[in-house]
């Protein structure tokens, strides 16, 4: 895409839509029945749209600069918070790979029609690793093709079995067929109610008696994290000002639709004790298939869902990695993560991922259910994402009085008052769901709470702490004689990484330089 060349509302949205959706959620939000309606709105209004805006200010302000949410960052509180900031970013997509391999391992038990063993500890932490390698090793060859099965995951691998799920529970309903979520057990006080000649009835509003019954709260926040992707391209429209809030209220208005009328299909269809968060959505297809005599099509489906979430790992596995090795230019990065192989692919830095990802992955051989190990990743995923949305509505807030002058293309509506109202608030919603990462859930066997939160503490504390000791290091190496000049680091990084608009690919890019080849 030129730099003359603008781009629609209409694609904007979309392509907002497709940063965000991912139908691997659907089985933790039918899981809290009608009460999905709470989470969702939460989600959306709360953190989504806030995000967007926000992200639209920062991205349009340091458009020229590259670098993405550690540029924003830096520019507000320096470089060791930019760096530690863009490591979140960076550290959350290494957890949160292992929990979207999960859910392909169970796609692709159904595929090869041993469903059993989506619920096999050993099958989906093997499938999870030596999918990723095979996905790594991939990237590292810099092959052009795995751009074109990117660019094609979203529609095949989401979009069409979202529909299908969709169309298939409204004929389900057409036909009279028993709706499941109007016979919910009566040991579910936080999603039913019980009358008193003892009816269940669902609720629209979760009863809470404390923190683990809204815990699933952060994990339906993930699904809808990741709209910084492409705020960035708010320059990109022709009037900013007017048509962004109408891209991000498209992307809000399509991620609601789906996300809802999947969720609802899902707890319409299948009976509340068969809903798991692994492969919750394949027993949904396998019902409602099997009831309309297409049982022959539950492998071609779950095949498409594998591709999709095979194809967005790929997409996924070299674009954050960049932003991270961005901050070579200011020295942050140790000399033995800025290398990089002869297809310019920062080599060390995936090897290492890969390194963390196997060890994640590796949770699934330990923890007795699936589930379990599936939501305590998420948990954590959530939990490093939520402290940099919570730095970057900080940023947006201190820019706004530190560089008052600096050019916006898009500013968040209302001045100043308008600031404190969209990103503080935002920064509190977001608070809130960190606070709640920390409480198991109570629709889930758990075991030992203390055990869970203890391991979601310990793992948010190791993550948090490697960017602060990597940094101070760095700062301490640059302030002695005789070694590499941060000059010269920059330097190696500029040269393999060199692009058209002197920008290197960063993870704000990560999903539109595939979106944007196909624009053109």
């Amino acid at each position: 895409m030129t730099g003359s060349t603008h781009i629609s509302t209409r694609q904007l949205g979309l392509m907002t839509a497709a940063a965000i959706i991912s139908l691997r959620g659907l089985p933790m939000m039918a899981q809290e029945e009608l009460t999905m309606f709470f989470y969702i709105f939460f989600a959306t209004f709360l953190f989504l749209i806030p995000a967007a805006l926000l992200s639209a200010e920062l991205g349009s302000a340091f458009a020229d600069k590259g670098g993405g949410v550690y540029t924003w960052v830096k520019e507000a509180f320096g470089q060791r918070m930019g760096f530690i900031a863009i490591f979140l970013q960076w550290i959350q997509n290494v957890v949160w790979y292992p929990t979207v391999l999960g859910f392909a391992a169970a796609a692709a038990a159904y595929t090869l029609g041993i469903p059993a063993q989506a619920q096999n500890g050993i099958f989906v932490g093997l499938f999870s690793i030596i999918a990723y390698w095979i996905a790594t090793f991939l990237t590292l060859r810099g092959t052009s093709a795995i751009s074109k099965i990117t660019s094609r995951g979203f529609l095949i691998g989401t979009v069409l079995p979202g529909i299908a799920i969709i169309t298939l529970a409204i004929v389900w309903l057409i036909a009279g067929n028993p709706i499941a979520l109007k016979t919910l057990p009566e040991n579910l006080p936080e999603i039913a109610r019980v009358d008193a000649i003892h009816h269940v009835h669902p609720r629209f509003f979760p009863h809470i008696t404390g923190l683990n019954d809204i815990a699933f709260l952060a994990g339906i926040l993930l699904l809808f994290a990741g709209v910084e992707v492409h705020a960035v391209h708010a320059q990109d429209l022709k009037k900013p000002q007017k048509q962004f809030p109408k891209a991000i209220l498209i992307a809000a208005a399509i991620s609601f639709l789906l996300f809802t009328m999947g969720s609802l299909a899902v707890s319409i269809v299948t009976p509340y004790n068969e809903i798991n968060l692994q492969d919750g959505l394949m027993v949904t297809f396998q019902r409602l298939l099997s009831h309309f005599g297409m049982e022959w099509m539950l492998r071609i489906i779950c095949l498409l869902m594998m591709f999709g979430t095979l194809a967005g790992v790929m997409s996924w596995i070299s674009g954050p990695s960049r932003g991270l090795l961005w901050t070579a230019h200011d020295g942050q990065l140790p000399q033995s993560l800025t290398y990089t192989n002869k297809n310019g692919v920062q080599s060390s830095i995936l090897i290492l991922q890969g390194g963390i990802v196997t060890l994640l992955s590796s949770f699934y051989f330990v923890m007795d259910n699936v589930s379990v190990a599936f939501f305590l990743l998420s948990a954590l995923t959530i939990g490093l994402y939520l402290i940099m949305y919570m730095m970057m509505y900080a940023a947006g807030i201190r820019l706004r009085y530190s560089q008052p002058d600096l050019i916006r293309d898009y500013r968040v509506p209302g001045g100043k008052r308008g600031m404190w109202l969209i990103a503080g608030g935002g920064f509190l919603a977001v608070l809130f769901s960190f606070i709640v990462t920390f409480f198991p859930p109570s629709q889930l066997p758990i075991g030992t709470p203390a055990l869970y939160t203890g391991l979601v503490i310990t793992g948010t504390l190791v993550f948090l702490s490697l960017p602060l000791f990597i940094s101070i290091r760095q700062t301490r190496r640059q302030d002695r004689p005789n070694t590499p000049t941060r000059k010269r680091q920059t330097k190696e990084v500029a040269t393999t990484y060199d692009t058209p608009d002197n920008r290197l690919p960063t993870p704000d890019r990560r999903r539109s330089e595939t979106t944007d080849s196909e624009q053109e």
